[in-house]
């Protein structure tokens, strides 16, 4: 075996002086970003953007300065639900997030795009540089809060941000299917692998409360956070219902008006404990 240069691009995989601070990328100068929370699932189609949006939007109005970094490249929908659709700007040495009416700062593939429609066809490889250069390319202002809205699953792109980017803690999104107990576990263990605490776990979609009566439905089977995060040991759960409203809120571009009390505790949480 060779002596260590210290060069983590030199050695191989199976080195013993690799640590996870090799792999992180820096900001770029005059970037500040002094929290990151990654938002994940192990499957598409569980409100992962909702969640992240209101995570921030939460964050945001407690007075810190909040970021979003939507890393889901194929399937960018912040931007939309944030109701921005300007392109970002730059020069030629760095990008500048877009900024919305509340100051959360936003960078996404969809404001690059020509046309927001476009369809982004790369290889994985590809997505996982643009991930990262979002991080390393943007100038991030004084940024308390960062919030990463990951793609699905746990490869290129999960892998890239755990390793590139300093996650301080995950919070996982989930359905009441009895199902997403395996996508929980999946994401739980890739959180392990990477030393990457939990910060809390959402089930979206948990119930519809009806309107008249005022009683809660569980049009997607019976609510199963409490017994997810007690058997993964994960501290902090939240719900969040079927609401119309919220649906249109998001369409509208007005993910920012919606109430925090859903996401309140686990905002308190992150606070507290990242």
């Amino acid at each position: 075996m060779s002596e260590c240069t210290h060069d983590c691009s030199t050695c191989g995989q199976n080195c013993s002086e690799r640590t996870a601070e090799s792999f992180r990328k820096p900001l770029r100068e005059g970037s500040s970003v002094k929290k990151v929370v990654a938002v994940v699932s192990g499957k598409g189609g569980v409100g992962k953007s909702l969640v992240t949006c209101l995570l921030a939007a939460e964050m945001q109005r407690r007075g810190y300065n909040c970021a979003v970094l939507d890393a889901d490249i194929t399937g960018p929908s912040v931007p939309k639900s944030l109701g921005i659709h300007e392109p970002c700007t730059g020069t030629d040495e760095y990008l500048i997030p877009v900024t919305t009416h509340t100051g959360l700062q936003v960078m996404s593939m969809n404001l690059l795009l020509e046309n927001e429609t476009e369809p982004v066809v790369w290889r994985g490889p590809v997505i996982a540089g643009a991930v990262t250069q979002f991080w390393t390319d943007v100038l991030w202002q004084d940024v308390d809060f960062m919030f990463v809205d990951m793609p699905p699953g746990t490869g290129d792109v999960p892998l890239t941000v755990f390793q590139s980017l300093p996650v301080d803690g995950i919070v996982i999104v989930t359905t009441p299917q009895d199902l997403v107990g395996m996508i929980v576990e999946k994401a739980v263990n890739m959180a392990g692998l990477m030393n990457i605490p939990v910060i809390g776990v959402v089930e979206n979609m948990s119930y519809f409360k009806c309107p008249n009566c005022g009683r809660e439905h569980a049009v997607f089977g019976e609510s199963r956070v409490e017994e997810l995060a007690k058997q993964y040991g994960i501290p902090q759960t939240a719900k969040l219902p079927i609401d119309p409203v919220i649906a249109a809120m998001v369409d509208a571009g007005e993910v920012e008006s919606v109430s925090g009390q859903y996401v309140s505790a686990l905002v308190d949480a992150i606070e507290k404990e990242v």
